[in-house]
């Protein structure tokens, strides 16, 4: 075993954890390598990293023993159990100041209690989420570390070094105490959901409400992506509508319309409600992939269930085209002030001190979600560190104005022609939920209190609840009331 120090080791040598390591030997960091099944190692340093500083351990007290100190060490392993075994098996061998660094898409709440045991055995805990796939890994990821602050100067050299850049910019920063970091991961995939499903649905209204072929489609995604659309997903779809198989075919079309998941947008969703925001849109694109999955249940009602007979699209083709680009747009802006949203309403009950401009540039380049839009959140955030509400600030309020009559066209055509259309509706349904100062839930208070004795405000009263006695059989005594 070579007498070298590294700067660092890390474990799990998957795709993901062997492109990291080799990414930071690229910008020279001696890395330790190490993997449960030790014979990976030997496999990984005779072929992916040969010729390169990396080194080998093949125990854990070998990997420790060359770590310079403070040891720094990463886990790029299954989230869950597998992480908390590492820990149990490292903490013996560690010493005061120390650093354990998850690099998996571990649940915030995990990482909570991870930051906080560890802690007080002195050791510092990083749970950071990862992002940007195989590719970004090796070139250039998008990284959102969060934890134990005292960690962040340890580590924020190697982290910024392998980070995608925009221009000089790394696309990484510390997020904040505890469990932040895999928080904002956590959102950052919702989001993803949410564009995927968007996307999906313009293709959906393209090909089977105006008739266009794949080559006709891939062309417009191309153009789209010349405008405030320009991102990964754009372009990748572009490529993905064009592509075509030995047979000539266009092999998007033969794959099977029944979406799988990973579980990291339906964490989005069912922190939504833990927290009562209204991420609409992701929880309806999470929704859609579960439709999506119904597919013998489809196949049966496509026969049984009528949609409208006789309605087909007579209008000018280019323009509507337009008007999809204008509501894609304007959705994608709900989606990302419905997550800044969130994030927000977590750093409040977490104490978290989130740097949201920070937060968009982690996510302008490297990651799955990166875009040219992100660019405009940033400066939002930092003309107004204070903004609550994205769609307050002046470019995204413009936009959306900008927007809206093609939005409107948009979802009423889906409607006319059978195309469910999730995620335009419910930005759509959204954006008038929030711009109108009174909305119908007065009705709602009602018959909660007349069902129920829940009581309710008036308005020139706000912050007293009172009950009525609605029938004048009921009595007075009102029930303990839930707010969201």
């Amino acid at each position: 075993m070579s007498e070298k120090k590294a700067d660092i080791a890390l474990i799990g040598l998957a795709v993901m954890g062997q492109n990291i390591i080799l990414n930071m030997n690229d910008h020279g960091y001696t890395v330790c390598a190490y993997n449960r099944t030790t014979d990976k190692v030997e496999q990984f340093l005779a072929n992916e990293a040969k010729g390169t500083n990396v080194i080998g351990a093949k125990s854990i007290e070998e990997m420790v023993r060359v770590l310079k100190r403070p040891r720094r060490i990463m886990l790029l392993v299954k989230a869950g159990k597998p992480v908390d075994d590492f820990i149990d098996v490292l903490i013996p061998h560690l010493e005061k100041g120390d650093i354990i660094i998850d690099g998996g898409n571990s649940e915030y709440q995990d990482t909570n209690r991870r930051v906080k045991d560890l802690r007080a055995k002195g050791i510092l805990f990083v749970g950071s989420g990862v992002s940007g796939g195989e590719e970004g890994a090796r070139y250039g990821p998008s990284l959102m570390p969060g934890g134990n602050p005292d960690a962040w100067p340890h580590i924020k050299d190697i982290f910024q070094s392998i980070a995608a850049k925009v221009g000089p910019d790394p696309c990484c920063d510390w997020v904040g105490e505890d469990g932040s970091g895999h928080f904002v991961k956590m959102v950052h995939n919702g989001i993803e959901y949410g564009d995927m499903q968007l996307i999906c649905e313009a293709y959906h209204l393209m090909k089977d409400g105006l008739g266009l072929d794949n080559q006709e489609m891939s062309d417009i995604f191309t153009e789209w992506n010349k405008t405030e659309l320009d991102s990964f997903l754009i372009e990748i779809t572009s490529n993905i509508l064009k592509y075509k198989n030995q047979d000539g075919d266009y092999l998007v079309e033969l794959i099977r319309d029944s979406a799988g998941q990973k579980g990291t947008g339906k964490w989005t969703a069912i922190s939504a409600l833990d927290y009562g925001m209204p991420l609409t849109l992701i929880g309806e694109s999470v929704f859609a992939r579960c439709l999506s999955s119904l597919k013998t249940e489809r196949a049966v009602a496509s026969q049984q269930l009528p949609g409208p007979s006789g309605v087909k699209f007579d209008g000018d083709k280019k323009e509507f085209v337009e008007h999809i680009r204008k509501a894609l747009y304007a959705s994608k802006i709900i989606s990302y002030a419905q997550g800044f949203m969130l994030l927000n309403s977590a750093a409040d009950i977490h104490k978290w001190k989130l740097n949201y401009g920070g937060i968009a540039l982690m996510w302008r380049g490297g990651c799955i979600i990166r875009s040219a839009f992100l660019g405009n959140i940033k400066e939002a955030f930092d003309g107004n560190p204070e903004l609550n509400n994205l769609l307050l600030d002046p470019f995204f309020k413009n936009a959306i104005t900008d927007a809206q009559v093609s939005w409107r066209k948009v979802v009423t055509k889906a409607v006319d022609l059978g195309i469910p259309t999730p995620c335009f509706s419910t930005a759509l349904a959204f954006y008038d939920g929030i711009r109108l100062n009174r909305l119908p839930a007065n009705l709602i208070q009602a018959q909660r209190d007349y069902f129920g004795a829940h009581t309710y405000e008036l308005e020139s009263n706000p912050g007293v609840y009172v009950h009525t006695n609605w029938t004048g059989t009921g009595g007075n005594v009102s029930s303990t009331t839930y707010q969201v």
